[in-house]
């Protein structure tokens, strides 16, 4: 056996080469690994699988599972490469299967600083013949729990967050067992059809959960964390398989995702990129590793270095009925709050019921008058917001169009999804094919339109339906169809941040239905739930830097009852440490109200600069829609920020573990709201804040300094 290392930043990954020319991967971990704990000669530890059409696979396998496919088997090494780059350095590692005539290169990219690598696959037809590519992994893991002596239902947490529609970053921690999956065999001779599998099917990227898993070896003291960048379909699972344990990580498939490709001499096939995160300590502290990992892959950017503050007359306020009266008072209170964007949300561009009608995005003269003194209607309105010292923002769908928008009708049918010789229609909309460069000339007049004639300068792109599959119009399936949209798509938002790169664009999907990081590389807002109940929301704020950067996730704020001064503090706390999305009828409140929401505005802007690199932790775990208490901590540059939520219980006090600091010396204060101060005790030996809040639904911030 040949061993290759490769060593980055305190990752290592153990490859090794067989006699019979087969590259494996051995391990992922922080730290060396006995080796001698390794039987080279079964044919595991795959560095990657691929299902070709009509391939078979002699070896042990099972039709349901990424494991022991046909061409990932007869693959040959040939040869390894290190590129140095700028930040980092990237290793390629090259096999080829002679039978069925690919080219297989392995990506594996590093970035300086950071325990986390981008993997992806590249599958290059060199024979003579086409063949059909069913699954194609970008990362495969065989035998991680070889290098142990615990059994693996005892040694194991695996960490998933469940999402849906006002159900976003609802995270639980399982054993195996709690999944299904236990030994029933003798110790390394297990071996079953049962797997932990987790799927993605469709444009809504995240609408059950995030692509994203934490694998927490309590024997070792690791973790290994993925996440799959993909807007689309995507997949990944863990199995027994030949005694051990695996994880295969990928984009979609033809089993799961009803993807097919037909990759032709001389055609190259990549998959979709999953970053792993392998270092010592527990699911937080991949968690925090993932937030710095964010932030190195993501488009550089002015909103996330400033991190303004938004209005958004949606939630809990207008409800998509905008109009110049309803618009007026609020505009008016946004400025006085310090809001510096104002944003229009969807129904600016028709009377009445807009749902089935979108797809011109034109402003509806119903809702804005042309008369004085707006003499240009809604475009006026825009201008009286730039007045008022905020930024203008307006709502798109742009990937659908309505069943009854009069463009529908004359557009034909490339320009949308189709199967089966039909156009794809899902909740009164058609969905917009961006392969078809017509459809991406008409968005982009839109975005150009918006931008340089209505002077906007946000953009609140949602995405409210899931069209499935995919299309099979020009494609080899109807996955092929959904991925190459997918990957068309965002090269087209790419060039409209290139060509204007001061525009920020906020990703939405239904709240997080499409809450990925192939999204969130070019987008720096996203928006986290659409959710109306501000109490609940403070889980979604606990666990949004789960999911995503701190300065990337919008929450919103939407004070609601005039006199209640703790339901204004409680939803100004949900936003503090991450992004205001403010909204509500705030003319409605009362004096007190109002001042607590100046307040809280103006602390954030006060804050956010320490705030812009800061890491995140959780003193109570990550949190739970059943829990009495949470709480989220950041890390800044020069002092630490703790949100604190009571929703109930009888309990009033609640100690916060703060083992970092045990044994210094911490000033705190509660730093919002300065005039309602709950009751704080730091203890020095222990190492723990303990904080009282007398009612049951109450939130404060407070801040730490080391003296």
């Amino acid at each position: 056996m040949r061993f290759i290392e490769v060593c980055e930043n305190g990752v290592r990954l153990m490859f090794g080469v067989n006699e019979k020319k087969r590259l494996l991967l051995l391990y992922v971990s922080t730290k060396a690994q006995d080796l001698d704990r390794v039987t080279t000669d079964i044919g595991e530890f795959s560095p990657v699988e691929v299902i070709v059409t009509g391939g078979n696979c002699p070896e042990d396998r099972l039709g349901h599972k990424l494991v022991h496919t046909s061409a990932g088997i007869g693959l040959t090494f040939l040869s390894y490469e290190k590129k140095e780059e700028e930040g980092g350095c990237q290793y390629v590692f090259h096999t080829r299967n002679e039978a069925y005539g690919l080219a297989v290169d392995l990506h594996y990219r590093f970035y300086d600083g950071l325990q986390a690598f981008t993997c992806f696959t590249k599958i290059r037809n060199v024979g003579q013949e086409a063949q059909g590519l069913e699954a194609v992994t970008s990362f495969s893991l065989h035998g991680f729990d070889v290098y142990g002596q615990e059994e693996y239902e005892a040694r194991y947490r695996l960490h998933m967050v469940h999402n849906g529609w006002q159900k976003e970053l609802a995270w639980h921690c399982y054993t195996f067992p709690e999944l299904g999956l236990s030994a029933s065999q003798a110790r390394g001779r297990y071996n079953s059809s049962k797997m932990i599998s987790v799927s993605n099917t469709g444009a809504w990227s995240t609408k059950e959960y995030l692509p994203l898993g934490i694998l927490e070896d309590k024997e070792q003291g690791e973790c290994l964390a993925w996440q799959i960048e993909h807007n689309g379909s995507w997949h990944w699972e863990i199995a027994e398989h030949a005694g051990m344990l695996f994880l295969k990580v990928t984009g979609p498939t033809e089993l799961y995702a009803h993807w097919y490709r037909e990759l032709h001499p001389g055609e190259c096939f990549e998959s979709v990129p999953v970053s792993i995160v392998c270092r010592q300590g527990d699911a937080r502290d991949a968690a925090a590793e993932l937030t710095g990992y964010r932030r190195k892959i993501r488009r550089e950017n002015e909103d996330n270095r400033r991190m303004p503050v938004i209005f958004n007359d949606y939630m809990n306020c207008l409800w998509g009925k905008p109009t110049t009266e309803e618009e007026l008072p609020l505009i008016d209170m946004a400025a006085e709050a310090g809001c510096e964007y104002y944003c229009i949300d969807c129904g600016w561009y028709s009377a009445g019921e807009w749902w089935s009608n979108v797809g011109e995005w034109l402003p509806s003269k119903e809702r804005f008058p042309v008369t004085e003194p707006f003499p240009k209607g809604l475009v006026s309105l825009l201008d009286y917001i730039r007045d008022k010292g905020m930024i203008p923002g307006l709502w798109l769908e742009l990937e659908v169009m309505g069943l009854n928008c009069p463009l529908a009708d004359s557009k034909p049918d490339s320009w949308f999804f189709v199967r089966h010789g039909k156009r794809v229609k899902e909740k009164s909309r058609y969905q917009l094919d961006f392969r078809n460069p017509e459809v991406r000339e008409f968005a982009s007049g839109v975005i150009a339109r918006l931008v340089e004639e209505y002077g906007v300068g946000y953009i609140k792109m949602d995405y409210n339906i899931e069209p499935g599959v995919g299309t099979d119009y020009e494609a080899d399936s109807p996955g092929d169809g959904l991925l190459e949209h997918e990957r068309v798509y965002l090269r087209w938002l790419s060039d409209i941040f290139n060509k204007y790169p001061k525009l920020v664009i906020e990703n939405c999907g239904s709240g997080g239905m499409r809450m990925d990081y192939a999204m969130l590389k070019l987008c720096s807002i996203q928006s986290t739930s659409d959710m109306e109940d501000y109490r609940i929301y403070s889980t979604i704020a606990v666990n949004a830097p789960l999911a995503l950067t701190p300065e990337q996730a919008a929450v919103w704020s939407y004070p609601l009852t005039a006199g209640d001064e703790e339901e204004t503090i409680f939803n100004m706390v949900n936003v503090m440490l991450l992004r205001i999305h403010q909204s509500g009828h705030l003319f409605r409140l009362g004096d007190n109200c109002r001042k607590l929401i100046a307040e809280a505005i103006t602390y954030y802007k006060k804050t956010r600069e320490d705030r812009r690199d800061a890491v995140p932790f959780w003193p109570l775990g990550f949190g739970t829609y059943q829990d009495d208490w949470v709480c989220l901590g950041l890390k800044g540059s020069r002092r630490v920020y703790l949100a604190v939520w009571r929703r109930g219980g009888e309990q009033a006090v609640c100690r916060l573990p703060l083992t970092q600091y045990k044994g210094k010396r911490v000033s705190v204060c509660c730093a919002y709201p300065v005039e309602k101060p709950a009751e704080s005790v730091w203890d020095v030996q222990e190492g723990s804040l303990t904080v009282t809040f007398e009612k049951e639904v109450m939130a404060r911030v407070f801040e730490l300094v080391e003296e």
